[in-house]
């Protein structure tokens, strides 16, 4: 029996995923999965645009991981995955505007409105430490009560 390449990049892309959801960050995996909750979150909510891309993978993920130490956090966390579930990706983009699709990309709201956005140009050159340091700097902005 051969496995399918849908198959094959579902168990490829599944570390991946799971670096961000066993630290908290909810999967949106559907367009109504974003509906229900990115629009309607309270408070702060971060949302990061998960992606197969090495800077994802290296830079990315670690960098929120990190981030998500500081003693000041977001409310709500989520992640979409560009590439895999295209079409809550896709819808997940449509609150991001002024900014062009970019994955990874990493996007802080506070009651809805996108207060910080790192695009992957900001991502590919900068190493988690960094990633987190301006995450970090955004949650004691935009988080704190």
């Amino acid at each position: 029996m051969s496995m399918s390449f849908e198959s094959y990049m579902r168990d490829m892309v599944q570390p991946m995923r799971d670096d961000l959801t066993r630290i908290g960050v909810e999967e949106l995996r559907t367009p109504d999965d974003v509906v229900e909750k990115l629009p309607t979150a309270e408070g702060t909510t971060l949302l990061v645009i998960n992606s197969v891309c090495g800077c994802a993978a290296g830079q990315c993920r670690p960098g929120v991981a990190k981030a998500l130490q500081h003693s000041v956090t977001p409310d709500h966390l989520f992640t979409v995955f560009a590439g895999q579930d295209k079409e809550a990706t896709a819808k997940a983009r449509e609150y991001l505007a002024p900014y062009p699709p970019s994955s990874p990309s990493i996007a802080l709201f506070k009651d809805g409105n996108l207060v910080h956005f790192i695009q992957r140009h900001q991502i590919e050159d900068r190493s988690a430490e960094m990633i987190a340091a301006d995450l970090t700097r955004a949650f004691e902005e935009y988080c704190q009560a």
